[in-house]
């Protein structure tokens, strides 16, 4: 059986965009990769809401992607895959951080992957969604602002160019899901869907399109 583990904030968690909860195991993507993978694979979620690459909330502890990815691989171990979508939170108001700073952080989170355990997991990069057009506007979360929106859509090209230069695999999820317009920043079930068969893809194929 080969262990796959799922790690990035509330997107992965699986948060409803109506704020009402959590969707179930069978609709977030990690529950779809496990069906569309079927029982050879095993499924290992590690979301969190709100959870950063390497930036810190003086409200939220313990939301720092980087200084969770180390435990976080240890208790797991052996991983065959390491699937990492962060980034969307590190696009807040308050970090003032570029898409090249949140990827430089990104970069971090992956070295850990890469050489801090045995056997070295592969690494499946996946760009987040693109923060929608409305959430800086009065009504969503007031974290995020106007230049949020133009941070995000610069993750994409910076994370592709990053999981090629570390071997990783890539996915952008900007080409196969947008944010609800619930919350302008949550993935709808068919989001879901949509980038768990693309991540089953990528894993099925690995060595044949992918990184070795």
């Amino acid at each position: 059986m080969k262990n796959i583990l799922c790690f990035g904030d509330s997107n992965t968690y699986g948060l409803i965009p109506d704020g009402s909860g959590r969707y179930s195991f069978a609709v977030r993507y990690p529950g779809k990769l496990q069906s569309i993978l079927g029982d050879e694979y095993h499924i290992v979620e590690e979301g969190c809401p709100g959870r950063t690459t390497i930036f810190e909330d003086g409200h939220r502890p313990y939301i720092k992607g980087l200084d969770y990815i180390s435990p976080c691989l240890k208790s797991h171990t052996p991983l065959d895959y390491v699937v990492v979508m962060l980034g969307t939170n590190d696009c807040k108001s308050n970090y003032g951080a570029s898409s090249s700073e949140i990827a430089s952080g990104l970069s971090a989170i992956i070295d850990r992957i890469q050489n801090e355990v045995v056997p070295v997991p592969k690494v499946v990069v996946i760009s987040p969604i693109h923060l929608g057009d409305d959430i800086g506007k009065y009504g969503f979360d007031p974290e995020f602002e106007d230049a949020s929106i133009a941070v995000s859509k610069g993750l994409s090209e910076e994370y592709r160019r990053l999981a090629q230069k570390k071997g990783c695999g890539f996915l952008d999820a900007s080409l196969l899901a947008k944010p609800s317009p619930l919350d302008q920043e949550h993935l709808d079930e068919t989001g879901h869907h949509s980038i768990a068969k693309a991540a089953a893809a990528i894993i099925s194929n690995w060595g044949v399109d992918s990184p070795r």
